[in-house]
């Protein structure tokens, strides 16, 4: 087997290529700059080298894109501009690639579930209305967009929820004022947190690599999606730490202006696609998934 990743260097595409290297597969891993590979089956080529050949990627099974500048962080409007173009530009570069390609390698295009827009009541699956009115469902909606366009090709609309893990994405910082007994509710905390753990992230990916009849929209995320609320008072319970330091709607407002909507706002979003076509969540419930990613940064922070 052997897979294309973009964006490998995130927190994401590192644990998806550690995933594919443990199966034997052959990984292309495709980034702005040149690197170095110690392993066999791993190679680093740049966005450019694919520009003048596709050879390094020929008789690819999959492309996976995860690759798009980062949103956690204030949104300008110069920043605002490089969120959208920079995924744009991405799926622009895959598209080029695959056309070249003899062979039609499944697309797995990871967006994300702001295309249904905030509410503390709605449930949304796949086949729930689109909402494009604020800023992040509208990139969600050019990027899908894009993505649909590229023909002869299988594309997978992976979207994504909050990823858990340990060594990236939000949960260290959402962690880390527990860890000092400072954990409280955000705002309300009754905004609702669709969320998925990193091992059934990347499980995911490669399922939706590996079946064939699947094409569109595909929510990653977890069956059981929880309030702010109740995923403070989880992670407090888990660790042992009390839970009696609210944060106000206002001060996050002050601290992080509009990407704050990220932490006030969210939406239930259930994953009935995966579901249907018979994948097994390791961690459907949060309180196990809690309890992976605590012991697994208590034993971490003690090593240090």
């Amino acid at each position: 087997m052997k897979v294309v990743i973009t964006g490998g260097a995130g927190f994401v595409g590192r644990h998806l290529t550690e995933y594919y290297l443990e199966k034997k597969a052959t990984v292309v891993c495709v980034s702005r700059q040149k690197r170095k590979s110690d392993n066999p089956l791993l190679r680093y080529v740049t966005w450019e080298d694919l520009e003048k050949s596709v050879k390094p990627i020929e008789g690819a099974d999959a492309i996976v894109n995860l690759a798009g500048e980062t949103i956690n962080q204030r949104w300008t409007s110069s920043a605002k501009e490089r969120i959208l173009k920079s995924r744009l530009d991405a799926v622009e570069r895959v598209r080029s690639m695959i056309e070249r390609l003899d062979y039609k390698p499944v697309l797995v295009n990871a967006s994300g579930i702001s295309i249904y827009g905030a509410s503390e009541t709605d449930t949304f699956t796949e086949e729930s209305e689109l909402f494009t009115g604020d800023f992040l469902s509208s990139v969600v909606d050019q990027w899908e967009a894009a993505a649909e366009q590229i023909p002869d090709t299988r594309v997978v609309l992976l979207r994504v929820g909050i990823v858990l893990g340990k060594d990236g994405g939000a949960f260290p910082k959402m962690s880390k004022p527990f860890q000092f007994g400072l954990g409280g509710r955000i705002g309300t905390g009754r905004q609702i947190l669709s969320w998925i753990h990193i091992d059934d992230m990347i499980r995911l990916i490669d399922f939706c690599v590996e079946k064939d009849e699947l094409e569109g929209p595909v929510n990653a995320t977890a069956p059981q999606a929880v309030t702010n609320d109740e995923f403070g008072r989880t992670l407090a319970n888990v660790m042992g730490k009390p839970y009696s330091f609210p944060v106000p709607a206002f001060v996050m407002k002050l601290m992080f202006g509009e990407l704050a909507s990220l932490l006030l706002e969210g939406q239930r979003v259930l994953p009935n696609v995966a579901i249907s076509h018979g994948f097994h969540f390791h961690y459907p419930i949060l309180k196990p998934a809690m309890e992976d990613l605590t012991g697994s940064l208590g034993t971490t922070l003690q090593k240090r």
